[in-house]
C-alpha cells in the first residue's frame, strides 16, 4: 500500500468513526467543510508524525496542508523518506 492509500484509509476511519458515510474525493475539503474538526485534525498529526516522521515541532504549519488527502499526501512527500 502506497502513502497516499495509507492517508485515504485513515481519513476515511475517521469519517465513519464521526458517522459521515459520504463519498471521498481525494481533492475534497475535509476541516474547511467541517467534515472533521480539530480533534481530527490533532490524530493525523500524530498519525503523520508516527507512520511517516513528518516534523511538526517548530514548524511554520498552515491547516490548509492537512485539508485534503492530496495536502496531506504532498505533505508527506515534501517532508522526506520516512524514519524507521
Amino acid at each position: 500500500m502506497n502513502a497516499k492509500d495509507e492517508i485515504r484509509q485513515f481519513v476515511q476511519k475517521l469519517l465513519t468513526e464521526n458517522r459521515d458515510d459520504q463519498p471521498l474525493a481525494d481533492d475534497e475539503s475535509l476541516m474547511l467543510s467541517g467534515r472533521l474538526n480539530s480533534i481530527d485534525a490533532v490524530e493525523i498529526v500524530m498519525f503523520l508524525e508516527e507512520k511517516f516522521g513528518v516534523e511538526f515541532a517548530g514548524a511554520d504549519f498552515d491547516r490548509e496542508e492537512l485539508d485534503s488527502v492530496d495536502a496531506i499526501n504532498a505533505l508527506v512527500e515534501s517532508s522526506g523518506p520516512p524514519k524507521k
